[in-house]
């Protein structure tokens, strides 16, 4: 099959059209290789990979002949307050009412990927989908905004759309404003690390493989306009994480303690029953296992350069 994945420089972007690419179909990436971290990187994710230069607000969407197209572009971040946010309008809302009205002229199937930030301090832990989203963040709000879009114009323009929520993504590649790789290049260069809040926050970690056969099956088997969280078996507190780094580098991370930062949730817990239940997907990978992968990847890496 045809497929288009837009941020396929990014973390998650490149490993899933890697993934597209050796399951065998004609997939493309687009990438604007925006400044939000080392655009180096991006192009580092992007080698051997089909990777076009497109700008969603900007340039001619062609979806035509394609038969899905993958939406993991946006500004990541949950610093997003002041003067950014504009620029989170920008390349998340205006960037995916562009590539939605033109997978719906093309009639071009849409995974859209959404995130966890949508329920900000939610009402029940694990959340469900159902829960009366509360984003904390500008960025937060922006990726909610998407999400109405996206309904909008599967309602107005038959638009074939699926939401998946993303929870706290995580190995090799992950990018470098992550509090796990922040964690890996503190250890790698002996600097301390600088902990917001007092480390009991906790995420639900997701093994990027895992979110990839999820987000593959969501294209393959969704309904249109289904919505489902894809989070990690495994919930984790920031300083069990630091344990486990820990363990796993054979050296201890000093740590520098900061007040907490605004627009960050103090837990994210996926309930994935609907993603189990209606595309069969589970994750596959524990936490301690990718965080392994994640700093072999990390550490092979220093090694070459």
């Amino acid at each position: 099959m045809r497929f288009v994945v837009t941020g396929a420089a990014g973390f998650i972007g490149s490993h899933l059209l890697h993934a597209l690419l050796e399951q065998g179909h004609d997939a493309l990436g687009w990438d604007a290789f925006t400044d939000y971290y080392d655009p180096a990187r991006k192009e580092e994710n992007a080698r051997g990979l089909p990777v076009a230069r497109v700008d969603l607000v900007e340039d001619p969407l062609e979806l035509e002949g394609y038969d899905g197209v993958f939406h993991l572009a946006g500004q990541p971040g949950v610093l997003s307050f002041g003067d950014v946010f504009p620029l989170y309008v920008r390349q998340n809302v205006l960037a995916s009412r562009r590539l939605f009205e033109a997978a719906a002229a093309a009639g071009v199937r849409t995974v859209f990927a959404s995130s966890s930030s949508i329920y900000g301090d939610a009402e029940m832990y694990p959340t469900p989908e159902d829960a009366i989203p509360r984003p904390l963040s500008p960025y937060g709000i922006t990726k909610l905004a998407c999400e109405h879009l996206a309904y909008a114009y599967g309602r107005e323009f038959a638009l074939d759309a699926v939401v998946l929520r993303y929870f706290t993504i995580f190995g090799p590649r992950q990018r470098p404003d992550m509090a796990l790789s922040k964690m890996i290049d503190c250890l790698v260069d002996g600097r301390p690390f600088e902990l917001y809040g007092d480390g009991t926050q906790s995420r639900s970690f997701t093994y990027v493989d895992d979110a990839v056969a999820a987000t593959i099956a969501a294209m393959e088997r969704a309904p249109s306009g289904g919505v489902y969280n894809v989070g990690g078996g495994d919930e984790v507190t920031v300083l069990e994480a630091v344990e486990g780094l820990a363990a796993i580098a054979g050296r201890r991370l000093e740590l520098v303690r900061l007040p907490k930062r605004e627009g960050d949730a103090m837990r994210t817990a996926a309930d994935t029953s609907r993603v189990r239940a209606e595309l069969g997907w589970e994750p596959a990978t524990r936490f301690e296992q990718g965080l392994e992968a994640q700093w072999r990847w990390a550490a092979d890496r220093v090694a070459a350069a």
